[in-house]
C-alpha cells in the first residue's frame, strides 16, 4: 500500500514537472526551428531541420547586452548588500527607534508596481542626467532588491545569539567592528541568498530598462530581446535562442547556490 502510494506521487510529481519544464523545452525548439517552419499548423514538436542562425544572431548580436546585464546585475548586488547589510543590523540588533515602522514601510514598499515607480525615476532622472545610463539602472533596480534585502536581514539578524555580540563589544569592539567581524560573517547564508535574488532581478528587468535606457547605447539583455520584434516581421528563432542563452547564468546560479538559498531564506522563521 505505501509502495503504490509512493509511485502516485512520484508520478503526479513527474507531471506537474514536465508541465512547469515545457515552456523551456518548447523554447528551445523554437531556438533551433527555420523562420520558414515557424508558421506551419500543426507546429513540429521537434525541430525537424534543424538551423543555428537565432544562435548565431546571439553571438553577432547580442554580446555587449549581456555583459551589460552583468554589469547592472553584480552593480546591483553591491549597491544592495551595501545598503541592506548595515540597514538590517542598525534595525535588528542595534535598538534603533521606530525599527517597526520602518519595516512595514519596506514591505508595503515592495507592493508598489514596479511601472509606477518606473515613471517616477523618469521624471527624476531626467533632472539629474541618470536616463539612458547604466548607473541610472543600477540604482533603480536596487530600489526594489534593497527593502527585500532589509527584511531578509532582518529576519536572519534577529536570531543572532546576543551573547555573541556581548562578548565582542566586551573585547572592545565598537558596533561597526561586531558588525564586520562577528555578524556579517554569520550572515553568509543570507547574505548570498540576497545577492542571488538581486542579481536575478536587475538580469530579467524590462520595466525599468524599456523606460529609463530605451535609447542607451549600451542595452540589457532585456531590450535586446526586444529589439527582434518589429511591426513586420518578428526573428522568433533568435529571440528563444537569445532566451535561452540569458537563461544560462541564471540556471547555474541558482544550481550553484541553492543549498544557501534554502538556507538563507529559512534563517530567522525559528527561533530557540
Amino acid at each position: 500500500m505505501i509502495a503504490r502510494r509512493t509511485w502516485w506521487k512520484t508520478g503526479l510529481g513527474l507531471v506537474f514537472t514536465a508541465l512547469m519544464l515545457f515552456p523551456v523545452y518548447w523554447m528551445l525548439n523554437v531556438s533551433f526551428t527555420k523562420t520558414s517552419d515557424l508558421r506551419l499548423s500543426p507546429p513540429h514538436v521537434f525541430p525537424v531541420d534543424p538551423t543555428v542562425e537565432g544562435y548565431t544572431a546571439v553571438l553577432s548580436q547580442q554580446l555587449p547586452n549581456l555583459g551589460t546585464s552583468l554589469i547592472i546585475g553584480l552593480g546591483c548586488v553591491l549597491v544592495t548588500i551595501v545598503i541592506a547589510a548595515p540597514a538590517a543590523y542598525a534595525i535588528a540588533l542595534l535598538n534603533l527607534r521606530g525599527g517597526r515602522t520602518l519595516n512595514f514601510v519596506l514591505l508595503v514598499a515592495q507592493m508598489i508596481p514596479a511601472v509606477v515607480m518606473a515613471m517616477g525615476f523618469y521624471a527624476i532622472y531626467a533632472r539629474a542626467g541618470l536616463l539612458n545610463s547604466v548607473p541610472g539602472l543600477i540604482l533603480a533596480d536596487s530600489t526594489v532588491a534593497v527593502p527585500f534585502g532589509v527584511l531578509l536581514f532582518t529576519a536572519f539578524m534577529s536570531g543572532l545569539p546576543r551573547e555573541l555580540l556581548q562578548a565582542a563589544r566586551i573585547d572592545g569592539a565598537g558596533a561597526w567592528r561586531t558588525f564586520v567581524s562577528v555578524v556579517l560573517p554569520l550572515s553568509r547564508n543570507s547574505v548570498l541568498t540576497v545577492a542571488l535574488f538581486a542579481f536575478l532581478w536587475a538580469w530579467s528587468d524590462f520595466i525599468f530598462a524599456s523606460t529609463l535606457a530605451r535609447n542607451s547605447a549600451l542595452k540589457p539583455i532585456t531590450l535586446g530581446i526586444y529589439a527582434y520584434i518589429g511591426n513586420n516581421t518578428t526573428q522568433w528563432n533568435a529571440i528563444m535562442a537569445t532566451a535561452a542563452v540569458a537563461s544560462i547564468p541564471a540556471a547555474i546560479l541558482l544550481v550553484v547556490a541553492q543549498r544557501y538559498v534554502a538556507a538563507g531564506v529559512t534563517a530567522g522563521a525559528v527561533k530557540d
